[in-house]
């Protein structure tokens, strides 16, 4: 019931943060033309940004998956909100970023994981002392940027139409990774994630697997961050999957569904942001949040209960 309460309240918060962002980003309501339209996605931008969207879109719902069953919303919420250090690292000392945004969500993601495991406190206590400490330390940050410090707030909303190739190659080489790592111990993940103590007992190291995909999740959510920002980059994995699960009677098709709706929603929300001129990454999270709503209406409707 708690698990199901916290879910609700970070969907709740996903739809303000997504309202805050198309406020900040859509100076008004405009309809593009269709000759307009078709000739926007001929710009290389809006391809690198259709091609980031769908690479991410599979990423997403493929760790999205592991992410909602295994109860680590508030972990990928948590290196989200912290990771404004490691941008605002890159910025003071000069370098690109997303050089310092990689590594130190490595780091952070780690170093929560070994805290969990050295603490007796609750996952989703630690969860939150490191998001509120991280937050804290990258805001007190931004005040030793010199000069104009307003491009920061792309930050918090996100911008995929600023996608550029090493983007790109960094996005499929994290896909890449992830497949074959999912994918190759797909019998331990689920072990893993329905009965970690079934799995310690018949010899699957737990520790290395679970270390392994938090990197791969902190990963994730660090270039995510440059498509749908930090308010919603924990939106980004968990909506998709959670509407897959409403759906899902079996787990080779949950997670084949969490990877098609993660697709699906990235494609239509560009295509969406691009006709009506709104900001890329909010539109991405709407589209999710509409699919979740109309597959629970309609569930409600029918009297169904799917569970994986």
């Amino acid at each position: 019931m708690a698990h199901h309460e916290g879910l609700a309240a970070k969907v709740q918060f996903s739809i303000l943060a997504v309202l805050l962002t198309f406020m900040y980003n859509t100076p008004y309501f405009a309809i593009t033309g269709s000759a307009d339209f078709l000739s926007l996605l001929q710009f290389p931008f809006m391809q690198r940004a259709i091609a980031g969207g769908i690479l991410m879109g599979i990423l997403g719902g493929l760790l999205g998956s592991f992410v909602t069953l295994r109860r680590l919303s508030y972990f990928s919420d948590a290196v989200g909100s912290a990771s404004l250090v490691g941008i605002v690292l890159g910025v003071l000392i000069n370098v690109n970023p997303t050089w310092t945004l990689l590594p130190f969500s490595i780091i952070f993601g780690l170093s929560v994981l070994y805290l969990i495991d050295q603490t007796d406190l609750a996952s989703d206590s630690v969860f939150s002392i490191a998001e509120s400490g991280g937050l804290a330390i990258g805001v007190i940050l931004t005040s030793f940027i010199p000069g104009y410090r307003g491009n920061l707030l792309a930050v918090l909303f996100g911008d995929i139409l600023a996608i550029n190739e090493t983007d790109l190659i960094l996005i499929l080489l994290l896909l890449l990774a992830s497949a074959m790592f999912v994918l190759s111990t797909l019998r331990q993940q689920i072990l893993l994630t329905l009965n970690p103590a079934l799995a310690k007992v018949q010899g699957v190291s737990v520790d290395l697997h679970r270390y392994v995909f938090v990197v791969l999740l902190s990963l994730t959510v660090a270039v995510a961050i440059k498509a749908v920002g930090i308010l919603l980059v924990n939106a980004f994995l968990v909506i998709p999957a959670s509407t897959a699960k409403l759906l899902s009677h079996k787990f080779a098709q949950f997670l084949t569904l969490c990877v098609i709706l993660g697709v699906f929603s990235s494609a239509i929300g560009l295509l969406g942001s691009g006709l009506f001129n709104f900001a890329s990454g909010p539109s991405i999270v709407l589209v999710q949040f509409l699919l979740f709503v109309g597959v629970m209406a309609w569930q409600k409707g029918l009297g169904v209960r799917n569970r994986v």
